[in-house]
């Protein structure tokens, strides 16, 4: 296991406050906002420890203020229903007093039923492909500092990177992930990594069309909700192809939908999720620099 993804597990080992409150912490080092998908996968783990039986099929949430990554964060779970075969909590992440998320997480005890799915795409293997750094580096002869940093999750993206100059700005993208090691035999803990790695590239296809960068300051972008259906158990730390599209970008708001398939062809994971695409004011972004 890299010492990367040990972290990570560290951070979606929540601790225990009180009966239904949980208190998550922050990686080490300088951010401006907390990652969204950290807060949605601490969440998760705050709602399955509360659960006995069933395992995630479904979560809806919603970002409402930018996490202050100076400060914990406090997971209150709402015990909603626990029924036969479906469990239901909702969760809501507090800081500084206020709410910044919330969620609602469905469990259910998977049962025999109809059995359908779309085929995945014909796409190179994840062996293939390199890493994120060597592209990087190939590309603009250096890496920046986030590429140099070791990360949990292994990213393998096909085709042009999608903030690559020379990309198709075709409104998709597909990687090959995994978790950068081993993890301990525990559904709940997978699905909680896969929720982390779900946020850290979805709305890339919703920019790859447009020419923007998330880093020149021409406009603000933020996850605004998401929102995953568990089909199958997910092995986080095997390769899954994430496979993105955007089919609008309107208003200030963009729609990113996400698809994660095992290498067996298994459509494992589905993801939807709307992001703030805020054009800035230049004159504003002059007054401000």
């Amino acid at each position: 296991m890299s010492e990367a993804l040990d972290l990570l597990i560290d951070l979606l080992d929540l601790e225990t406050i009180e009966v239904n409150v949980y208190r998550g912490k922050h990686p080490e080092g300088e951010r401006q906002r907390t990652f969204g998908g950290q807060v949605a996968g601490q969440a998760l783990m705050a709602a399955g420890r509360t659960v006995d039986q069933g395992r995630v099929h479904s979560l809806h949430s919603y970002f409402l203020r930018p996490g202050d990554p100076r400060v914990p964060i406090l997971y209150e779970v709402d015990r909603i229903r626990d029924g036969r075969s479906f469990t239901t909590r909702r969760v809501v992440a507090i800081q500084h007093g206020r709410a910044i998320y919330n969620m609602q997480a469905s469990f259910h005890i998977e049962e025999v039923s109809l059995e359908h799915q779309v085929a995945m795409p014909v796409v190179p293997g994840p062996e293939t492909v390199a890493p994120l750094f060597e592209r990087v580096k190939a590309e603009w002869g250096d890496a920046d500092e986030w590429s140099k940093r070791d990360h949990p999750i292994d990213q393998r993206f096909l085709g042009e990177l999608p903030w690559s100059p020379h990309r198709d700005r075709e409104p998709r993208t597909q990687i090959w992930l995994k978790a950068d090691g081993e993890l301990p035999e525990d559904p709940l803990l997978h699905a909680c990594v896969v929720t982390y790695a779900s946020d850290m590239s979805l709305l890339d296809s919703v920019l790859a069309p447009h020419s923007v960068r998330w880093d020149d300051g021409s406009f603000m972008v933020a996850s605004l909700d998401h929102c995953m259906w568990f089909h199958r158990d997910v092995r986080a730390d095997e390769w899954m192809l994430y496979d993105t599209d955007s089919p609008i970008a309107h208003g200030g708001r963009g729609l990113a939908r996400g698809f994660l398939f095992n290498q067996g062809g298994e459509l494992c994971v589905s993801m939807v999720q709307e992001g703030l695409t805020r054009m800035v004011d230049p004159a504003k972004r002059e007054a401000t620099s």
